[in-house]
């Protein structure tokens, strides 16, 4: 290599956006679905499983070997192993970074939200590598302010990791503050979906999709408009809660080739039969082809 050729001195390569990364495992993986690994109570008692950690563990490693390599992303829900302790936190751990040794992207659906050195904390436990729960994304709230959330915005960045950040939640409640709008007309959803989008407009500038990725619900009859989100969007409520991909269609509009589809009770109800679950995400992804 000539001396001109030689990088800079401290030049970087770009690091890829996590949206581009998500695209990358679809298209791996036959399908834009995210599969939740949901250890309730009566999920762990319909597999047979007792619930206690020794159950967790058992329901935990069922999933591992079925999504590992079936799924473009898998979503185990924090709360689920925080119920049992430290206990259940080391399974989580190992959970996770199972998965993510055979190659699956996990996202940590934590929920996290606050200010300050607090946000950065929990930005260091989810995103960065010196976490044993690190994991490819995880979901905040925004609801302390979308801005309260730089710390993880910066690590995720650096990173190329991602973050779904709580627009419009499926949920009924959500509708109380999501849908309130300012002295312009524009919804609580919506300013998120807007602010998330210009987190994203470097990536989009090079025809990437972003690192700021937001969640809306699949049932939602009045959701945002996402066609300058330019990241991904993780859609509960497919499924088991009456979404269809005819809704993600009417939702996503000119975004749909985005939309990461959420489903868990449907497919973890084909359990605990590994094959099974393997068929199921094959089946629920099929619906949602790579553009």
């Amino acid at each position: 290599m000539a001396a001109t050729d030689t990088p800079q001195a401290g030049a970087q390569a770009a690091v890829t956006p996590f949206g581009e990364r998500l695209l990358a495992a679809a298209r791996e993986r036959g399908g834009r679905l995210c599969v939740g690994i949901d250890p309730h109570a009566s999920l762990l008692e319909a597999w047979g499983l007792s619930v206690d950690v020794t159950g967790l563990r058992s329901f935990s490693n069922i999933c591992v070997e079925a999504f590992r390599d079936t799924a473009a992303l898998v979503k185990p829900q924090v709360a689920f192993f925080e119920a049992f302790g430290s206990r259940g936190l080391a399974v989580l751990e190992d959970t996770i970074g199972e998965l993510r040794d055979a190659g699956a992207l996990v996202v940590a659906d934590a929920k996290r939200g606050d200010i300050g050195s607090t946000m950065a904390g929990y930005a260091t436990a989810w995103l960065e590598d010196s976490s044993p729960l690190c994991s490819d994304a995880v979901t905040l709230s925004p609801y302390l302010g979308y801005h309260s959330l730089d710390p993880a915005i910066h690590v995720a960045e650096a990173t190329g990791r991602g973050i779904f950040v709580l627009a419009a939640t499926s949920n009924p409640e959500g509708r109380q503050v999501q849908d309130n709008t300012n002295s312009h007309g524009v919804t609580v959803s919506q300013q998120i979906v807007d602010l998330a989008g210009r987190t994203n407009a470097a990536a989009a500038a090079r025809g990437q999709a972003g690192t700021m990725g937001v969640v809306v619900g699949a049932t939602l009859s009045n959701p945002p408009q996402l066609d300058e989100l330019h990241g991904p969007i993780l859609m509960p409520g497919v499924g088991a809660q009456g979404g269809s991909a005819e809704d993600v269609a009417r939702i996503a509009g000119r975004s749909a080739h985005l939309v990461f589809p959420n489903i868990s009770r449907g497919i973890l109800s084909a359990g605990p039969d590994v094959e099974q679950l393997r068929a199921a995400v094959a089946r629920e992804a099929a619906a949602f082809p790579v553009d």
